[in-house]
């Protein structure tokens, strides 16, 4: 026997009920005349529940990051040495743009008020720092010991950012329509091309230092000589970069 009303809607946890109060209240007054009392009463908690998942208003504003920062960097450190270090961060910064991607509308939502908020802008500015860091620690690992190794992976974190939020921004813009993860798959794209591994390249050339007598050689001398292993389809910079790598190791 069916019954003829309907069983009533779950609340929402309390979480994402100050979440949804917030931005209810950032566009109806604004942010910057919306206070953390109005947040809690519309929400109906109380002052204590909110700054005990907020430490700030700002954070309730972006309030996945440090959950997807904490993905983030367990994917890096999950990282084994078979994996190209370029793919790997640039698969790490696919998991903010999933994080976006879930919620289309309150993506678009929290883009349009952070432009409207310098504050907001600077509390963004230092998320992506954050991102930019977790990035950049992962590469210094792997490029250790390598010349400029350090420099590397700078650079190259700070690629995949600009890369990354140069595709979910014009997506953002947009409204979020369209694929945004055909856009940032296009930009990363460049990144990977210009730093990264060619497809079906192994992870380090077999050898690439002096030899003596068909082994390999700690120490250069005069009589050595410099062998470099490597794929036929390689490019030519890729190759001169592993024997500049080799010349200054030995």
């Amino acid at each position: 026997m069916s019954s003829s009303t309907a069983a009533p809607a779950a609340k929402p946890p309390m979480r994402d009920a100050l979440v949804e109060a917030a931005f209810r209240l950032f566009l109806r007054h604004g942010y910057e005349r919306t206070t953390v009392d109005d947040i809690v009463a519309l929400a109906g908690v109380g002052r204590r529940s909110f700054f005990r998942y907020f430490p700030t208003k700002e954070d309730v504003v972006f309030p996945d990051h440090e959950r997807c920062l904490a993905d983030m960097t367990a994917f890096l450190a999950a990282g084994g040495p078979e994996h190209d270090p370029v793919r790997r961060v640039c698969d790490a910064a696919r998991l903010v743009l999933r994080m976006y991607a879930e919620n289309p509308a309150f993506s678009v939502q929290r883009y349009r008020l952070t432009r409207q908020v310098p504050g907001l802008r600077a509390y963004e500015l230092s998320v992506v720092w954050r991102y930019e860091r977790a990035l950049a620690e992962y590469l210094r690992g792997r490029f250790a010991g390598r010349p400029d190794g350090t420099l590397r992976a700078d650079v190259i974190a700070t690629a995949v950012v600009a890369a990354h939020n140069n595709a979910l921004r014009s997506w953002l813009r947009s409204g979020g329509t369209g694929d945004p993860g055909a856009a940032v798959d296009h930009a990363l794209g460049y990144v990977q091309e210009t730093f990264g591994r060619p497809a079906g390249a192994p992870a380090a050339p077999v050898w690439a230092g002096p030899v003596r007598d068909g082994e390999p050689a700690g120490r250069s001398g005069p009589d050595d000589v410099v062998v470099l292993v490597s794929r036929r389809d390689a490019p030519l910079w890729r190759m001169v970069q592993e024997l500049e790598t080799a010349l200054g190791r030995a």
